[in-house]
């Protein structure tokens, strides 16, 4: 079953356009009348049929809703750009397919990468989205600097700071399953000393992801799995 992404759906009809418009009409080849599913990214899968192709715009027409998923939890992990931007995007894809709700990246002391591209990025997490059949679409917020972050009270979710000078408690084992969470990973120099006792003036706890030292995107990884356990 090959899933598109639309913005546009309302009531009984939805429009692809852009990167999905051209891969319906241009790459598949899809023609009036066939069948297409189409998800909002917001947890909702429809069925429905072509009803209109133009140069710029697929139009649908949606006759069933197929499944509505519900987020049990948000899942927020914040994360430093990596300097090899591949491992940044292989991150995103692969927290995609585990279920991460918001991803926020940030520029602190020691970060590598000062500069993404977010139409990029978006895209990698569209095609994950799909893919996985996980039809909820995790939110890319703008790159900011990590004083802002630690500023955030983020609604009230748990807040949590992972990094490598030997903090007492593990995540697992401070987490509690299934509540909202949120959790900073630093860049491959890890945070400063000061960086860390800023988060703790800001009530973030410190924690450990375990006795390996990770990269970045892998200590995304991890943090992502266990707050979606």
């Amino acid at each position: 079953m090959i899933v598109f992404y639309s913005k546009e759906i309302d009531g009984n009809s939805a429009r692809l356009i852009d990167d999905e418009c051209i891969h319906c009409s241009k790459v598949l080849r899809k023609k009036v009348g066939e069948e297409v599913f189409v998800t909002d990214g917001k947890g909702n899968l429809h069925q429905g049929h072509i009803s209109n192709i133009t140069k710029k715009n697929v139009d649908i027409e949606l006759t069933k809703q197929m499944s509505s998923q519900k987020p049990s939890h948000i899942r927020s992990i914040a994360i430093a750009p990596t300097k090899n931007i591949d491992r940044l995007e292989w991150f995103l894809e692969k927290s995609t397919e585990i279920g991460i709700s918001h991803i926020f990246p940030f520029l602190s002391a020691r970060s590598e990468r000062k500069i993404i591209k977010p139409e990029r990025l978006e895209k990698i997490i569209i095609s994950a989205m799909k893919q996985s059949k996980n039809f909820h679409k995790p939110t890319l917020h703008p790159l900011t600097p990590l004083s802002k972050i630690l500023e955030n009270d983020f609604n009230g979710q748990s807040k949590y700071i992972a990094h490598c000078m030997d903090p007492q408690q593990a995540l697992n084992k401070l987490y509690s399953s299934g509540s909202n969470a949120i959790v900073l990973i630093g860049p491959e120099g890890d945070f400063t000393a000061a960086e860390v006792e800023r988060a703790q003036a800001n009530n973030w706890k410190e924690v450990s992801l375990g006795t390996s030292r990770l990269r970045t995107e892998t200590a995304g990884i991890v943090a992502c799995h266990l707050l979606n356990l």
